[in-house]
């Protein structure tokens, strides 16, 4: 049934917004604009800080400048090196649905190449998608652009039709919509207080899954037929 499947990064590869999200929240606070993480959430999820830009000079009455994302990103990035984890069961997806499609995957993030290949290479994830990986920031437009994912497919040689792509977050889903792939959303009880399901869904999500391994089970007998 698929061809090709691509993966999202944050969330769905590895468990990074959370820690993400309680940086930047802390950064913007910083900078005037006092939010919580929950609030954090509902503006940047999905969405690349950068395109945020207007909304930030509203808030804090500043430019959103070069040297402002480089000391986020610094800071961002020690608290990813410390804590980042794989997302439960997302190894043995890859792995398994690897040689079934014939290396026909590939990472496409919203968010900038070296946080991508910084947080694939931490844990370990990188030797499946390198050569691969696909970042927003290298664009024209970012998620919920599909640009990203049309990028991905065009490389792999693949229709979009025939691929499917993973994403958590209606930003995200909605631009695997928009390059003509089948979307299916990972929708883990931690996602609870940072987007609703229904979300999801009416971003045109065609499944919602709990974790991972109902992921894996599904594609295996999918890819097979």
């Amino acid at each position: 049934m698929f061809k090709a499947v691509l993966f999202d990064c944050d969330g769905v590869l590895v468990d990074s917004e959370p820690i993400t999200l309680r940086v930047l929240t802390q950064c913007l606070c910083d900078s005037g604009w006092k939010l919580d993480v929950n609030e954090c959430s509902k503006y940047f999820l999905g969405r690349a800080v950068r395109d945020q830009a207007q909304l930030f000079l509203e808030r804090t009455g500043k430019p959103l400048t070069e040297g402002w994302m480089s000391d986020f990103r610094a800071k961002r990035d020690q608290a990813l090196d410390q804590e980042l984890v794989v997302v439960p069961g997302a190894y043995d997806l890859v792995e398994n649905i690897y040689p079934l499609l014939g290396a026909n995957i590939a990472c496409a993030s919203g968010a900038d190449r070296a946080k991508v290949d910084f947080q694939l290479r931490k844990v370990g994830l990188f030797k499946w998608f390198e050569g691969r990986i696909f970042s927003g920031h290298e664009m024209p437009k970012t998620k919920p652009a599909p640009d990203v994912y049309l990028a991905a497919t065009k490389y792999l040689n693949v229709d979009p039709v025939d691929c499917l792509v993973i994403e958590d977050t209606p930003s995200g889903v909605s631009a695997g919509v928009a390059a003509g792939a089948t979307v299916w959303a990972y929708y883990p009880q931690s996602s609870v207080d940072r987007v609703c399901e229904s979300e999801l869904i009416n971003a045109g999500a065609k499944k919602i899954f709990k974790n991972m391994h109902e992921i894996q089970t599904l594609l295996i007998v999918l890819i097979a037929k």
